[in-house]
């Protein structure tokens, strides 16, 4: 078992002021396989330090080498496919498949994207009397889950860098050791000292020293609402940019001349999707009542082949929920769900052998669940599917939008006109039309308490480049 007592500070692995230690666990066997060091504050000062440093002289880069410098760490994050698919697989569970055709397809993406995007990019342009003027932030302090680890750094870093600023990120003290592995490619491909830094730790220590920092231009949290509030309010103090992206969910409507053949399996796949650990996933399944009991039919038969299983079998679609921590949440709620009187369609256990010590919950589905219900109101995070029946389309807008969320969205329609009408009337930054492919460079984020402002793509590109307007 390997232990990191150092964190990544100015192009080296540096020593720890601290001496506590967090344990990397396999949410699949409960064995220890790793830990890291627990950062400090005294930490955080020393990154932010580095990385105001390599500051003015990343800003001024050519932009066509911070795009070959990306494009370097896409390359090596494709040659290292395989190994670093099988470290996400055992650090938060994700099947091996799963791990290989999405958890790296993904950040391999986010850093070729971001090379090409701003090397296309006009950072300033001629606006009547005034150059319009993009510049970079300076230090950004991110901050990353546990449940996509190296995608969502990606996209954090890869477009804070290739904007011109410089990172000093924490990532999830559940799920680092992917980011180990990209710190590995950054020097392989030789991007200077302090243009980005990591520091192991804890939310509460680290993620708010980075939060609160005074030499922090901009902090980009990805993570629950609650958390990003905590975000929000230390920043707040030195008045700072903040990029959040929060909580979902996320209502998949069903409208009466829906092909449900084609629209349940689809269903099912996007609420189970990560075991259910997807921000974005649609978990609320919205129908139609006179077709509710087939749509029930259907749901239990598409899930006929979703049972858990080991990360490590080809096979498996729904490994370990990413910890007991988060299973034993995940539990609660359905527990929460059958004393509210929602109706269990199926799962509603671990579906693990007896004596088995990972971290499963196997497929659920509620029925005839209404907005009264807490597991209509609150993120579950698991693979937890509900059921909501509505009488007529303005009922089902209605359901739609009934949340604090507005994160993702999805509708089915026979018609795809009545289906584009009706995906305005949902209130979220991300909607999916009859099953539309998944688009890596949309703006994704959220309406509402989903967050603020936007990753991925241009949009993700702009959201780390202040503006500046210079009158000649």
């Amino acid at each position: 078992m390997t232990v990191y007592d150092q964190h990544y500070i100015n192009g080296v692995w540096h020593p720890s002021s601290s001496t506590e230690f967090i344990p990397v666990v396999n949410p699949a066997t409960g064995e220890e396989i790793s830990s890291v060091v627990a950062g400090t504050s005294a930490d955080v000062d020393a990154a932010v330090a580095a990385a105001a440093a390599a500051g003015p002289g990343w800003s001024e880069t050519p932009v066509a080498v911070r795009a070959k410098l990306l494009e370097g760490v896409s390359q090596g994050l494709t040659e290292r496919l395989e190994e670093i698919a099988q470290i996400i697989s055992q650090e938060m569970g994700s099947p091996i498949g799963f791990a290989r055709a999405a958890q790296l397809p993904l950040p391999i993406h986010s850093f070729g994207s971001a090379a090409q995007i701003v090397s296309e990019f006009d950072f300033e342009h001629r606006q009547g009397p005034s150059t319009i003027v993009r510049e970079p932030f300076g230090v950004v302090g991110a901050i990353t889950p546990w449940n996509y680890p190296l995608f969502l750094v990606a996209c954090k870093v890869a477009y804070a860098l290739a904007a011109g600023n410089t990172v000093v990120l924490k990532p999830s003290e559940v799920a680092p050791l992917s980011t180990i592995a990209l710190v590995d490619i950054f020097d392989s491909v030789g991007l200077p000292p302090g243009v980005v830094n990591v520091v192991f730790g804890s939310g509460p220590v680290v993620g708010e020293a980075i939060a609160g920092h005074p030499d922090i231009a901009m902090v980009t949290f990805t993570g629950s609402t609650g958390a990003g509030r905590r975000v929000a309010e230390l920043a707040a103090p030195t008045v700072k940019r903040v990029a959040l992206e929060l909580g979902g969910k996320s209502p998949n409507v069903v409208l009466h001349d829906a092909d449900l053949s084609k629209a349940i399996p689809a269903a099912v796949q996007s609420a189970m999707m990560n075991s259910g650990q997807t921000c974005s996933a649609l978990t609320r399944l919205v129908v139609p009542r006179e077709k509710q009991a087939e749509v029930e039919s259907l749901v239990t038969a598409a899930l006929s082949g979703y049972s858990v299983g080991d990360p490590t079998d080809e096979k498996t679609v729904l490994g370990p929920l990413s910890s007991v921590r988060q299973q034993r949440r995940v539990l609660d709620y359905i527990a929460q769900g059958k004393a509210e009187g929602a109706r269990l369609v199926t799962g509603g256990g671990t579906g693990r052998p007896e004596g088995d010590r990972g971290a499963y919950v196997e497929p659920t589905v509620f029925a005839d669940v209404d907005s009264s219900m807490v597991i209509h109101r609150e993120e579950i995070f698991g693979p937890v599917l509900v059921i909501e029946p509505y009488e007529d389309e303005d009922d089902a807008a209605r359901i739609a939008n009934d949340s604090v969320y507005g994160l993702a969205g999805a509708v089915w329609s026979g018609d795809s006109a009545r289906a584009r009408s009706f995906a305005r009337r949902i209130k979220a930054g991300q909607v999916s039309v009859n099953g539309s492919p998944f688009d890596p460079n949309a703006p994704f984020g959220g309406y509402k308490q989903s967050g603020i402002g936007r990753e991925a793509g241009l949009y993700g590109l702009e959201e780390f480049l202040e503006v500046k307007a210079i009158q000649d």
